[in-house]
């Protein structure tokens, strides 16, 4: 097992990473009932493309004896109606200045490393993912 998902009422949970114990709560957002707390289920289905994205470019970036430390994402998620659902899902990619210098070919090695993460195999193709890179164009 994985994790474990308890409801506590509310239209929150509370989700338990099980080997570590380390918990997340969700929240449904406030266009869906919900208070807008917390992530949203939704939100965490997009946060967790960011995070593997810059997991897997780490080991790579690890691999390269690259420090990849500061790089970030900001994650905006689309939603759509009939059938509510994630419809897109837009990254921006924010480099630290030591890292929009190193050369063009380990950037691509990077970036093709990040664009074929696990969660972005797993998205159903019907979402549009949008991934910006201009800091490295």
């Amino acid at each position: 097992m994985t994790s474990r998902v308890i409801y506590e009422g509310a239209l929150r949970t509370t989700c338990t990473h099980l080997q570590s114990g380390s918990a997340i709560e969700t929240d449904a957002p406030v266009d869906n009932q919900g208070k807008g707390e917390r992530f949203s289920p939704t939100d965490l289905l997009a946060t967790s493309l960011a995070a593997c994205m810059l997991t897997v470019m780490g080991i790579k970036a690890r691999d390269l004896q690259l420090d990849l430390s500061g790089l970030s994402f900001s994650v905006q998620k689309n939603m759509l109606t009939d059938p509510r659902r994630v419809g897109s899902i837009v990254l921006e990619a924010d480099i630290p200045v030591a890292l929009q210098r190193i050369e063009d070919r380990t950037k691509q090695v990077l970036k093709k490393t990040g664009e074929s993460c696990p969660v972005i195999k797993s998205l159903h193709p019907d979402i549009t993912v949008t991934i910006n890179w201009a800091q490295w164009a």
